[in-house]
């Protein structure tokens, strides 16, 4: 077993760069970060540190300039788009801070879509996201569209959403930005309950000290670059 397979998520040295016209941009430099199976992880910082490009590189939604990263032990940098989708539909779920949920859809066909790729029962689907939407607490909202649904419960549905895949890791940017502190609190229970329950990997992308003060680990950047971990 190679140390990278070890962990869930192993980045070595990974910087990012954006050409602007003639201007370039360092948005990481030789940032390296190993994340344990199940840990439930924070990164922090303040505006134009580095943490949501980081979110990105881990969540195969962008690529690195430089440097390496494993997901589960299979190297990413040198894959095809098509093979990075399929190791994001896989591996990976997503949590928005504005929710990403699509107006026209029922609050089960938006958890429902990314499924129907892996399962081509519309029964089984059916019957496996009611499941989720009962685990999050909005399995009664099931056909409501998000314009029905508070802040609240449209970020209810996005976690489930991400959860439908069994996905190793969960990514979350700033998913309490949009909720008031109560819905928050709530939202940062539920998340905590499903990653002791299930073991699934969090890794946070925020400034809300309530997911600090709940995160197993803590992670700084400040300049693209790790300040402690």
């Amino acid at each position: 077993m190679t140390i990278e397979s070890e962990f869930v998520v192993s980045a070595q040295r990974v910087s990012k760069e954006y050409t602007f016209g003639r201007q370039r941009l360092r948005a990481l430099n030789n940032v390296s970060l190993a994340v344990l199976r199940g840990e439930f992880l924070a990164i922090v910082g303040p505006s134009g540190s580095g943490k949501s490009t980081l979110l990105n590189l881990i969540g195969c939604i962008d690529t690195p300039t430089g440097g390496k990263i494993y997901i589960e032990g299979q190297k990413i940098i040198d894959r095809t788009p098509n093979q990075l989708a399929v190791l994001r539909a896989r591996k990976i779920g997503f949590i928005f801070q504005t929710f990403n949920l699509l107006p026209v859809l029922t609050a089960l066909e938006n958890v429902e879509y990314p499924l129907m790729p892996f399962m081509r029962s519309k029964k089984s689907r059916r019957e496996y996201v009611q499941h989720y939407l009962e685990l999050v607490g909005v399995g009664e909202y099931a056909n409501h569209r998000p314009n029905q649904l508070s802040g609240g419960q449209r970020q209810r549905v996005a976690i489930a959403r991400a959860l439908a895949t069994s996905p190793s890791i969960v990514l979350a940017d700033e998913p309490t930005a949009n909720l008031d502190h109560k819905t928050g609190e709530g939202i940062l229970q539920l998340m905590q309950r499903i990653n002791q329950e299930s073991g699934t990997t969090f890794i946070f992308s925020t400034h809300d000290p309530r997911v600090m003060e709940m995160a197993g680990r803590v992670v700084r950047l400040a300049d693209g670059e790790i300040v402690n971990d």
